[in-house]
């Protein structure tokens, strides 16, 4: 499946969005994941989220590529 990022044009119809076309599950899991991710941002006091933000991008992405 291709990740298909959110376009502004959220539906709650049925079991997918009908702007993006995700399923809502995925949407609403996406949203914790986010959530979780700034509450550890901020109970840590990163004055530089975006440098954080950055590396565990690359971490996720080589953890991916060696499970591939």
């Amino acid at each position: 499946m291709k990740y298909q990022p959110c376009i502004d044009q959220c539906t709650s119809e049925g079991t997918h969005c009908g702007g993006c076309g995700r399923s809502h599950q995925e949407i609403t899991d996406t949203k914790k994941l986010v959530s979780s991710v700034v509450e550890f941002i901020r109970e840590h006091d990163y004055e530089n989220p975006e440098d954080f933000v950055e590396r565990i991008s690359k971490s996720i992405l080589k953890k991916l590529q060696k499970t591939a």
